[in-house]
């Protein structure tokens, strides 16, 4: 059974995660397992489970899902996205350890790495990897750990995962990528090289935005097992009936990254051809940092996409309150098409200086396109840039 799945497609192994697991009364679908204490066989020998905190079926049936659409060893399922960097941050870093950041990652985790090293819990180093020259100086540094974020948000710039995690390697370091914006559907960072991958599954993975979920997946099955002590220890674990959710969405996530993709390649295309719009990220353009990395190591080019708009910044509230279907609102990954302004939203919690260093204007706008039918998204787009 464990050969054959092997070589089943990432899109089946999503659709049958979990499936006719219990043994008790046959059900397809597995239950949900709320319980948080577990009856030991007998004195000293307790059973697969024992506490929830450390792990419950529900949730193990995720990470087992997971850990197979990314071939890895082993997975750790947090409570969200933040909590399972925060985790690894705690579980292999100590004061005198330095952590290589990209200097355009996520907002949410550029303020984690930035906060923790200001209190003085390990060092921090934000870097250009795009950048041979300034990459290789910040691994002369001997880091123990590297991030790589791949493409990133919100520019959608592409760097080479293997390249960086070859240097980094050689470096000593521990490499970990956040596959949010790919899933393992378009992109398989282990495959690369990386030791660790991370999602914020509050995203792709779950798809419907009604939840809050992160993860680890591990290469190897040791080092799965001591950032697992660490997860007990602090607590990042999350619920069983969240767990069951997650697992419902990953049942359609191949098919959901497919169609917001091929919905995406449409507004690109839209975008890139209106005047009103000044500049268009996305790594299937040509002119996208990355883009020929992109075409070798993704499968695809993804359904997040970036644009600045041209004129004044007057234009910004005129522009977003006219749109009727993209909703306003940080998240990403879901059914529904969302559109966020980095600058006060999800990239607000870092310095103006460090936006700038980023490339992150105020006229900076990225989308999140769902499953909506592409016609409309591109007519609610036309209407609302008609009136700027």
């Amino acid at each position: 059974m464990a050969s054959q799945s092997k070589n089943l497609s990432q899109g089946t192994i999503a659709v049958r995660g979990g499936l006719n697991t219990d043994d008790q009364y046959g059900s397809v679908v597995p239950v949900i397992t709320p319980s948080t204490c577990y009856r030991y066989q007998e004195f000293a020998t307790p059973r697969q489970f024992d506490y929830a905190r450390k792990s419950n079926p529900s949730r193990r049936l995720v990470e087992q899902t997971v850990a197979k659409l990314e071939g890895g060893a082993d997975a750790i399922l947090t409570n969200c996205g933040m909590s399972a960097i925060h985790l690894v941050s705690v579980a292999l870093l100590t004061p005198n350890d330095l952590v290589v950041a990209p200097h355009d990652c996520y907002g949410g985790s550029y303020r984690l790495f930035n906060s923790l090293s200001e209190r003085g819990y390990f060092k921090a180093k934000f870097v250009d990897q795009s950048d041979p020259i300034a990459l290789k100086q910040a691994l002369s540094l001997g880091p123990k750990l590297v991030l790589i974020e791949s493409p990133s948000n919100p520019l959608l710039r592409v760097v080479d995962i293997q390249d960086i995690t070859r240097q980094a390697h050689e470096a000593g370091a521990i490499v970990l990528v956040d596959n949010t914006f790919m899933t393992p559907i378009l992109q398989k960072p282990l495959e690369l090289g990386a030791d660790i991958v991370t999602h914020s599954c509050t995203k792709f993975l779950n798809g419907h935005s009604d939840l809050l979920a992160g993860i680890l997946v591990f290469k190897d099955q040791q080092l799965a097992t001591d950032v697992l002590w660490w997860a007990n220890n602090i607590g990042t674990l999350t619920s069983s009936f969240d767990s069951y959710l997650l697992l419902r969405g990953l049942r359609t996530l191949a098919a959901r990254v497919k169609l917001q993709q091929d919905n995406a390649q449409k507004v690109v295309e839209f975008l890139v051809n209106h005047p009103k719009v000044a500049k268009v990220y996305h790594p299937s353009l040509p002119s996208n940092l990355g883009h020929e990395i992109a075409k070798k190591q993704q499968k695809g080019f993804g359904s997040l996409l970036s644009f600045e708009l041209a004129g004044q910044a007057d234009v910004m509230p005129k522009f977003l309150k006219a749109l009727n279907i993209f909703t306003l609102a940080q998240s990403l990954g879901g059914v529904e098409s969302l559109i966020c302004h980095p600058a006060t939203m999800t990239h607000s919690g870092i310095s103006a200086e460090a936006r700038k260093t980023a490339g992150i204007s105020d006229q900076l706008l990225r989308i999140s396109v769902g499953l909506e039918e592409v016609d409309d998204l591109l007519a609610d787009l036309q209407q609302a840039l008609s009136v700027i």
